[in-house]
């Protein structure tokens, strides 16, 4: 059951509420972009474009297809390991992320895609990849919270995350000029710590409470698995979604491919050897073999080469798996932080550590390596950074990992103060990782099956 409370704001209101708006704001501010509206064949003509297989949506749109799988499908599933709260992790999942992609169109159109002649947001496919990258972040964050949150608490955190990812990328990507074609700063470590803060402010000492509903069983781990083979499958189609055309898109494929698989590999051997029985364990496989690709994020169009890739992945599989070994454990106990998922191991260290990588692959690059146009195609050093050095821009990546740390530090204390008011519905500690709670679950036992072949009624 949710607490009881005096004060309860509803979902029903929320979701209505919330979609009207939505309706308002976009008749106010979105059109279609110029490659999306039928004036295509006009502008066709003016820039001599011979075909329409040059309109964007034929480059984006395959790997917008797989990234929108990820959201929906992988993180979805990936959420369904808890024995008890399989509805909660994909349909709640389902709920925040069409929630966001709304709230994201406006808030990234508002700050990248204004158009200053009337003042309206002009969208195609490309935007649509990058509100579901904003989305991400937001589901992330949820992973910490998994299982202790009401929906409209989750609402509550999506809306703010939106806003705060769309300020911290502007300020990345546009301000210091760091590039980050896969979001280990901007989507993963801003997410994961954003998440991490808000499950601390909302600390639950009673939690014990249903320690027994916060293991999994064995078709919960199945299911799970399916979101890890997706999130896996299609992670190089999200690192290289919006890179350069050409070169870097290709490059980020097969840099991200390769980590991942090197990532596998390390995660099976840690978590065999951790164990006194060198058995595997379904953790670490579900999440630490995907720590390669969040790690390869910011480096991925870079000329890391194919060995280092390898080295990524190796690294990161190593940290993630340790992470939940020894990491979760103590944060929970000493520093009160509850990470249901063990986002901080697969999100906020890989995260960092591909921010290193990028800042350090950058500082390290040279023409020698990419060639002159190659290093002015790759960092884009044109218009106002035409003159700045390889250098200067690993200092500027470096501290694009600092915003996105910082953002998701203060935002997730202040929008975590606003989640611990008694409104939100959200459950009591002895109710926490229970479907039952918010869905209508029905479960049929083996008495019940035999009964009804005898046809008689069984109502449980």
């Amino acid at each position: 059951m949710a607490k009881n409370t005096n004060i309860r704001i509803s979902l029903p209101a929320v979701c209505f509420v919330w979609q009207i708006a939505m309706i308002i704001l976009f008749g106010v501010f979105i059109r279609y972009d110029e490659e999306s509206d039928t004036h295509w064949i006009e502008h066709r003509r003016k820039k001599n474009i011979s075909t329409n297989l040059e309109n964007d949506f034929y480059y984006r749109y395959p790997s917008f297809q797989d990234v929108h799988v990820m959201i929906f499908v992988g993180f979805g599933f990936l959420m369904t390991f808890l024995k008890r709260y399989s509805f909660g992790g994909v349909g709640f999942n389902f709920l925040i992320a069409a929630f966001g992609i709304q709230w994201a169109l406006l808030m990234q159109g508002w700050f990248h895609h204004l158009d200053e002649n009337d003042w309206k947001i002009k969208i195609g496919v490309e935007n649509l990849i990058n509100a579901d990258f904003c989305v991400a972040s937001c589901l992330i964050a949820y992973g910490a919270c998994l299982g202790k949150v009401s929906p409209v608490q989750l609402m509550v955190l999506t809306l703010f995350g939106v806003t705060l990812f769309a300020v911290e990328e502007y300020i990345i990507l546009e301000l210091l000029h760091a590039k980050d074609a896969g979001g280990s700063m901007v989507i993963h470590t801003f997410g994961a710590y954003y998440g991490l803060t808000i499950s601390w402010v909302l600390y639950r000492p009673l939690l014990s409470q249903s320690r027994h509903l916060q293991g999994s069983v064995y078709h919960s781990d199945v299911f799970a698995m399916i979101g890890t083979l997706f999130l896996w499958m299609y992670w190089p189609s999200f690192n290289s979604a919006i890179a350069d055309h050409g070169d870097g898109q290709h490059r980020a494929v097969i840099n991200t491919y390769l980590a991942l698989a090197s990532s596998v590999l390390t995660t099976f051997a840690i978590s065999s050897i951790s164990q006194n029985n060198g058995k595997l364990d379904m953790v670490h496989i579900q999440n630490a073999t995907l720590a390669g690709g969040v790690a390869m994020g910011t480096a991925s169009e870079f000329m890391i080469t194919p060995y280092g890739s390898l080295i990524v992945g190796f690294c990161s599989g190593i940290v993630s798996t340790f992470g939940y070994l020894f990491l979760t454990p103590f944060m929970e106990k000493t520093l009160k932080i509850q990470d249901t998922c063990g986002i901080h191991n697969l999100h906020a260290m890989p995260g960092v550590i591909g921010g290193i990588v990028g800042a350090i692959t950058a500082a390290s690059a040279s023409e020698s390596v990419y060639g002159q146009e190659g290093l002015i195609n790759t960092f884009d050093f044109k218009d106002a950074v035409a003159n700045r050095t390889v250098n200067i821009q690993g200092g500027y990546q470096a501290a694009g990992l600092f915003v996105a740390i910082a953002f998701g530090l203060v935002g997730g204390a202040l929008v975590g103060g606003i989640l611990k008011l008694p409104i939100w519905g959200d459950p009591a500690d002895a109710n926490c990782f229970d479907d039952d709670v918010y869905w209508e679950v029905v479960v049929i036992s083996l008495t019940c099956c035999i009964n009804k072949i005898k046809n008689r009624n069984c109502i449980i």
